[in-house]
């Protein structure tokens, strides 16, 4: 049997005072009420930084630079029905004031405070490489 490989981009954004956005996955999504990084899935013939431009302008109302999103790392993770690869991004600068346009909660939070939220799987091994960026 093949599994399916799914690719999501993620990006932590980061404001003046270190902290990251995290969002609150809305009731009726799939892991309703983890908290995860702000992106999403890579369509096909999309760059992981052509996706975060978008998702970060649908779900937070944003505009991003391509040059403004930094590669930092990527999580591997298999769940039991697919398997997630999802780079994530680092980013400083943008335009405009995130705002939830998604039906989720928005919270900045410094990375060493990562851990009280609960996440997906996939998500919970970048904590550790955004505690030590910042």
């Amino acid at each position: 049997m093949s599994r399916s490989l799914v690719l999501v981009a993620a990006c932590a954004l980061l404001d003046p005072d270190r902290r990251v956005l995290i969002t609150q996955r809305p009731p009726g999504k799939s892991m309703a009420g983890l908290w995860e990084f702000p992106g999403g899935k890579i369509e096909p013939g999309e760059r992981p930084e052509e996706t975060l431009i978008r998702e970060l302008r649908e779900e937070l109302g944003i505009e991003v630079q391509e040059a403004c999103l930094a590669p930092l790392t990527f999580a591997s993770h298999s769940y039991a029905d697919f398997d997630l690869l999802m780079p994530l991004f680092v980013c400083r600068r943008w335009m405009g004031v995130p705002e939830a346009r998604e039906g989720q909660t928005l919270k900045w939070v410094a990375p060493h405070r990562l851990r009280t939220f609960p996440m997906p799987p996939a998500d919970e091994p970048l904590i550790p490489v955004l505690a030590d960026l910042v």
